[in-house]
């Protein structure tokens, strides 16, 4: 039995198969993770989240910013961009079925000593507090008001976590920190705008793995930058968004043995 963590599929739902075919990926004894941002932006969205979803109590996914993306545009709150490719989804005899699947995802997953969220893990929140801010989360968007939580999860604002946070402000930064974050400030406080790679930080802010305070007992498995291309510079924040989407590989690691696995992107042509 293993254990496989992989990036941000983004609908690459080819390259999926090859890397898990290069691993020998087997869904009656192995554990597939995935870091979030299962679809959107590449060309089979449909293929990839009915794959994760038949895989069942063998697929492990956390919710990505594109995921929810997803969400809110089934419930025509936020229209479909130029860039999108959640159509097939959206028109699939088989559509509420799989958002309901899609709304119980998880925004944090810990076992085997890793925690893995799309964006990583704060550095003002232990993994305690982290775990409940997510269950938090979790709970609104599995329960009967998740539209409305999905129809206000939208801002940069607040961009600073306060246990004094209520209601949809306090889920929403929430949201932010687990789905979108990059770069902060010692205080936690989020710079959503700027997306590259590590040299450049806003002035004041650091990757939120390099804050000073930010000690990692244990690995983080995260996605979302894929400027990074896979580095972190930190062993203990481990990057797997390596730009499948955009032409690079597809990224995955075997927790047993810390072995990667890759494959070039079917859109590195294109």
């Amino acid at each position: 039995m293993a254990t496989y963590a992989v990036g941000d599929v983004q609908g690459c739902y080819d390259s999926l198969q090859r890397l898990l075919e290069a691993a020998a990926f087997d869904p009656a004894a192995d554990c597939l993770w995935l870091a979030g941002d299962l679809v959107n932006r590449g060309p089979n969205s449909l293929g990839a989240l009915r794959f994760v979803k038949d895989l069942g109590p063998s697929a492990i996914l956390v919710l990505g910013n594109h995921d929810l993306h997803l969400l809110a545009a089934a419930e025509n709150l936020r229209s479909l961009q130029r860039k999108d490719t959640l159509d097939a989804i959206l028109k699939a005899p088989d559509r509420d079925e799989l958002l309901h699947w899609l709304r119980q995802r998880p925004l944090l997953h810990y076992d085997l000593g890793y925690t893995m969220s799309h964006a990583g893990l704060p550095p003002m929140w232990t993994l305690d507090q982290a775990k409940a801010c997510a269950r938090e989360v979790e709970t609104v968007l599995q329960g009967p008001d998740y539209s409305e939580f999905l129809a206000n999860m939208y801002g940069n604002e607040p961009d600073t976590w306060s246990e004094q946070l209520t209601g949809m402000m306090r889920l929403r930064v929430i949201t932010n920190y687990f789905t979108r974050m990059r770069f902060c400030d010692p205080q936690g406080r989020l710079d959503l705008k700027a997306k590259e790679g590590l040299e450049t930080a806003p002035k004041g802010f650091l990757p939120w793995f390099q804050q000073p305070h930010r000690d990692l007992q244990q690995p983080v498995l995260f996605g979302h930058w894929a400027a990074l291309r896979g580095h972190t510079g930190q062993p203990k924040a481990i990057a797997l968004d390596t730009g499948c989407v955009w032409g690079g590989p597809l990224t995955m690691l075997r927790l047993e043995d810390t072995q990667y696995f890759s494959v070039p992107s079917e859109l590195a042509a294109g």
